[in-house]
């Protein structure tokens, strides 16, 4: 947080650690650190930026919505 009794500024850090451990983490048993740590980064760097839809992006990807953007930019 970073203003004192502002309880919204953490808001979408919590709603992606909630995603993060509905779709990914609750249904992994991991054996070891670096298994952890590497089912994370898959799903934040492969699947989650890649190609997970978001309604706030208008249903694209955020890879998708970057390229569309700086093809608007160009």
């Amino acid at each position: 947080m970073s203003a004192t009794d502002n309880c919204y500024d953490n808001a979408v850090m919590e709603s992606s650690f909630h995603t993060l451990k509905t779709e990914v983490v609750y249904f992994e048993r991991y054996r070891t650190r670096a298994e952890d740590r590497q089912s994370i980064f898959e799903y934040i760097e492969v699947f989650y930026n890649r190609i997970k839809r978001h309604c706030a992006l208008g249903y694209l990807s955020p890879l998708e919505f970057e390229i569309r953007m700086s093809d608007k930019a160009a």
